[in-house]
């Protein structure tokens, strides 16, 4: 693993994070366990989890990933694993969640830390993320701002207050944000430096071969902010795997779950995944090296989140984001790239 400092703090994190989101539904706990072991085992010490995990999103798993993390972290030297962890925001119908939940309020987001330390079995986490913006803007799989949907929502500087709090406490040792736009971006960091609140260290955003709208207006906000991008979905939900190639029914979560992925269920993710796995075949690689060879390969991402719901699955991804890319492979993913322009932004 390369070690890379996040953001403005004094957190030094590995180039590929844990994520947990199939612990609890897809993934049971003692295999749970298993990858956890196996990931630090390859120095995967920083582990991404949420309260509203696991996902897909119900009551009667909502915290399981959390839990499941936290019976395993009691057993480990606490000081040398990074947990990171998100609030959930309002406006997703996640009504077993604190009642909906209503806002990212001080009284929200308090109650939020509260139950996934408990959950965790820990004093603290070392990071804690707003999981998606609560003001209007798009996300998950939208891609168009539209006024006509504004509404009343806690100020920046309300959230900002209320986290620092928490950092305050000693309940967090960092912030970031999740599903970030520029605009908020640039409100995190203006008001944490005219206010003296913490600087935001991170967002985490989707970013794979087929969407790379990070790498425009936010990669130039994010480094001339010193925000780093903690890079989820890099293989697609799959899609970059090549296996519903192979066979649309393939064992996943877009077959289990067929409405939980539509984000890639636009027109040009099928040709946009056969170039690039035909690319990797003609390099001799396999498509998810290729795709996630090409994440690690970027210089914004800060940490690349790989999830698995098998311990056999972990060992065969993470032996992928080791696979260099040529200059030559990156100059073809580029040239995909301009015909099948962020298929699934």
């Amino acid at each position: 693993m390369r070690y890379r400092p996040l953001g403005k703090t004094t957190l030094s994190v590995p180039d590929v994070c844990l994520g947990t989101m199939t612990f609890g539904e897809q993934t049971a706990e003692a295999d749970a366990h298993a990858q956890l072991d196996y990931a630090l085992g390859q120095g995967i010490n920083f582990l991404d989890t949420a309260e509203m995990y696991a996902v897909p999103p119900r009551a009667e798993t909502c915290g399981e990933s959390e839990r499941i993390v936290g019976r395993w972290l009691k057993r480990q030297a606490r000081d040398k694993i990074i947990v990171a962890t998100k609030v959930a925001g309002p406006s997703r119908n996640l009504d077993w969640i604190r009642g909906g939940p209503p806002a990212l309020d001080r009284a929200n987001i308090r109650a939020a830390i509260e139950g996934s330390l408990q959950r965790l079995q820990t004093d603290y986490v070392d990071l804690y993320q707003l999981h998606w913006p609560e003001r209007n803007q798009p996300m998950f799989g939208q891609w168009q701002f539209d006024p006509a949907k504004e509404r009343e929502c806690t100020s920046i500087r309300s959230q900002l207050d209320a986290l620092a709090e928490l950092v305050r406490e000693g309940k967090v040792r960092a912030i970031g944000v999740s599903n970030e736009h520029p605009w908020g971006i640039m409100q995190f960091t203006r008001l944490a430096d005219e206010f003296g609140l913490p600087h935001i260290a991170s967002t985490q955003n989707a970013y794979s071969l087929l969407n790379r709208t990070y790498e425009t207006a936010m990669a130039e906000t994010c480094f001339r902010e010193n925000v780093g991008l903690l890079a989820y979905s890099p293989l697609a939900f799959g899609h970059l795997s090549g296996k519903y190639l192979a066979d649309p029914q393939a064992e996943g979560r877009l077959t289990r779950w067929p409405n939980f992925g539509q984000r890639y269920a636009k027109p040009n993710v099928a040709p946009a995944v056969a170039a690039y796995a035909q690319l990797a075949q003609r390099h001799g690689l396999t498509p998810t090296q290729l795709a996630l060879g090409f994440v690690r390969s970027r210089w914004f991402v800060s940490s690349t989140i790989i999830g698995a719901s098998n311990l056999a699955q972990l060992k065969e991804t993470v032996a992928a984001t080791a696979t260099p890319l040529s200059e030559a492979i990156l100059a073809e993913i580029d040239a995909i790239h301009l015909q099948y322009t962020n298929p699934a932004p």
